[in-house]
């Protein structure tokens, strides 16, 4: 019966099996990413860009004055909670080419804490 309720909710609600990320884990849990990425508004580009505003940008256009890879400028994605999810598994799988050098989350809940925390964050 549980697992019945638990499938029945990840086919009415996607996105459902990530929904309950915990941002205050996952300001910890980005503490890695803040060695390349900064989060707030104004903030620097560093190794990588800042990630203020990112969410409903197209990518390889959200930080002024980051030399984005053509990978990422081609990539054709729209910055959103799912694609971080699928992107922050395995980048360079994602985004074949991008400069990040960072292998990924492979935890779901995990890599939901760091975006719950990049959504909040990164907004205005």
């Amino acid at each position: 019966m549980r697992k019945a309720l638990i499938l029945a909710s990840l086919l009415l609600a996607p996105g459902a099996a990530h929904a309950a990320g915990d941002s205050v884990a996952g300001k910890k849990q980005f503490a890695p990413c803040g060695a390349c990425h900064t989060v707030e508004k104004g903030g620097p580009n560093k190794i990588g860009p800042n990630l203020h505003g990112l969410i409903g940008k197209k990518s390889g256009t959200n930080a002024a004055n980051y030399a984005y890879s053509a990978a990422m400028k081609n990539a054709g994605i729209t910055w959103s909670e799912e694609e971080l999810m699928k992107y922050l598994v395995k980048p360079q799988e994602y985004v074949k080419g991008t400069k990040m050098p960072f292998v990924g989350v492979p935890n779901p809940q995990i890599r939901a804490n760091i975006v719950a925390y990049v959504l909040e964050s990164t907004k205005d």
